[in-house]
């Protein structure tokens, strides 16, 4: 029994696209005092989506992270140490929860291989 191909590759693709929001949310901490400074952000969930809701297995894997400037919904690119503080949070979090979903589907994938042996 073959298990669907989608949900690994969505999990991969969203570890691979926060993994590189730590680095860009670290190098805006990092920087927080440096004068004029332009922070970054890393946008893949969007276009990660979209693959998904098409069930698009080659969508997915071709979605790549994009960093850039940080805009702010003034339109500001100022750097706001809380804001990315929060991000930071945001994203171990959401790292770890998908860390342990693609674990448990590894563990799945385990028990019909050997016939739950």
């Amino acid at each position: 029994m073959a298990l669907d191909p989608i949900t690994p590759a969505l999990l991969l693709k969203a570890l691979d696209g926060l993994s590189l929001r730590a680095m860009a949310t670290a190098q805006n901490i990092a920087n927080a005092n440096s004068p004029g400074y332009r922070p970054l952000a890393v946008t893949f969930e969007d276009a990660l989506q979209q693959a998904a809701a098409r069930h698009d297995l080659a969508g997915i894997e071709a979605v790549q992270p994009r960093i850039g400037l940080a805009l702010r919904d003034d339109g500001s690119t100022e750097l706001r140490l809380d804001l990315e503080m929060a991000t930071a949070n945001q994203t171990a979090t959401r790292y770890a929860a998908l860390v342990e979903l693609l674990n448990r589907r590894l563990q799945i994938e385990a028990m019909v291989t050997t016939g739950n042996r």
